[in-house]
C-alpha cells in the first residue's frame, strides 16, 4: 500500500470518505481483495496464493533459488 494519485489504468473505490486505488489488471488477478486495518498495520486477503513465499525475503522468485 502506498499513497498515489489515480491513473488511467486504476480502479477507484470510495469508502468512508477515503479513495482507494488498485491497478485494474492486478485486480483481475487478485480478486477477491479484502484489506483489514489493524492496530499496527494492515492485513491483505486476496485470490493470490502467497504461501510459497521465501521466508528470508518475503517474495517468490529468484531470491528463493
Amino acid at each position: 500500500m502506498a499513497l498515489d494519485e489515480p491513473k488511467e489504468n486504476d480502479e477507484t473505490f470510495d469508502i468512508d470518505g477515503f479513495q482507494y486505488l488498485m491497478d485494474k489488471e492486478f485486480l483481475e488477478k487478485a480478486k477477491p481483495v479484502k484489506v483489514d486495518f489493524l492496530i499496527n498495520g494492515f492485513k491483505l486477503d486476496c485470490g493470490i496464493d502467497f504461501s510459497s513465499a521465501c521466508s528470508s525475503c518475503g517474495t517468490t522468485g529468484t531470491c528463493c533459488a
